[in-house]
């Protein structure tokens, strides 16, 4: 390209300096078109030519001049036009057609492919708030204190019991007077269970104790001797009892107590409470 460009300097330089050094002779021209006009004195036989064969002459050179001043003005015309048009070829560079992206269209975003609205989260009802006593579908137990008429027991493991030993106590409160009574403690056999002692709150002399086993429990009964009393009033009556190493669970163990008040017979019974919640009962 760019010897190109310097032929077309060097001949557009060459036209201009041709075009400015050329300089028609009028006076020569109009010399030759007066002879060609009149003719030369001595010859005859030009004289005899039509004088339109001397126009002829005259109009040929006129077109010759004229035609080499039309091809150098053509010839500087041609270069100066390509010279300029070169540049506009060799300039303008086109960019390849950008990839639309998908961001650029104007379509219209797709829909999800599953439009279906997530379900509302379900409503639950609130559970009433449990119930501070428990009941035997809960624990397994038995409830431990009970109460008939002017009589209440309640059943507990002792809190001073240990991985070896226990004592499960029976509560018995009364207000109005015995004329009989019987307190049953009855202790499961979880594995090692043997008879360490026995005691009650009220007088020993007033009571006929007995221990044996039964069924699969270590049974304590203290029997009312007949004639005697137990006044109104709140009363203890404790098992104690080896077993083997490790917590003991109370869950199958029961008590029951039978009275009379007068003629009305009484009865009440349960289970034992765990230790920890011996404090609740209290």
């Amino acid at each position: 390209m760019t010897m190109r460009r310097d032929v077309h300097e060097e001949l557009r330089a060459r036209l201009h300096e041709a075009a400015g050094t050329h300089q028609p002779d009028r006076e020569q021209i109009l010399a030759r078109v007066e002879r060609g006009m009149a003719g030369p004195a001595g010859a005859g036989h030009r004289a005899t030519r039509p004088p339109v064969f001397g126009w002829m002459r005259v109009a040929g050179a006129t077109a010759a001049v004229a035609g080499v001043l039309a091809v150098g003005g053509y010839a500087v015309a041609s270069a100066v036009k390509e010279e300029t048009a070169a540049p506009q070829q060799q300039d303008v560079a086109t960019s390849p057609t950008p990839t639309p992206s998908p961001e650029a269209t104007s379509r219209a975003p797709a829909p999800p492919v599953d439009p279906t609205p997530s379900a509302p989260p379900e409503r639950r009802e609130s559970a009433p708030p449990p119930s501070r006593t428990p009941s035997t579908s809960v624990t397994g137990r038995p409830p431990a204190a009970t109460e008939d008429g002017p009589l209440w027991s309640d059943g507990s493991v002792d809190p001073h019991s240990n991985d070896f030993w226990a004592q499960s106590n029976i509560t018995v409160k009364t207000r109005e007077e015995l004329t009989a009574l019987t307190v049953r403690l009855s202790v499961a056999q979880t594995g090692g269970v043997s008879d360490a002692g026995a005691w009650r709150s009220l007088p020993e002399q007033d009571f006929r104790l007995t221990v044996g086993e039964r069924d699969g429990f270590l049974v304590y009964t203290w029997t009312l001797k007949e004639g005697r009393r137990v006044p109104a009033g709140e009363w203890v009556f404790a098992g104690q009892f080896d077993h083997e190493r490790g917590g003991r669970d109370a869950g199958a163990d029961r008590y029951t107590v039978t009275a009379a008040a007068g003629s009305e017979r009484l009865s009440v019974g349960g289970g034992f409470a765990a230790v920890d919640d011996t404090d609740d009962d209290s």
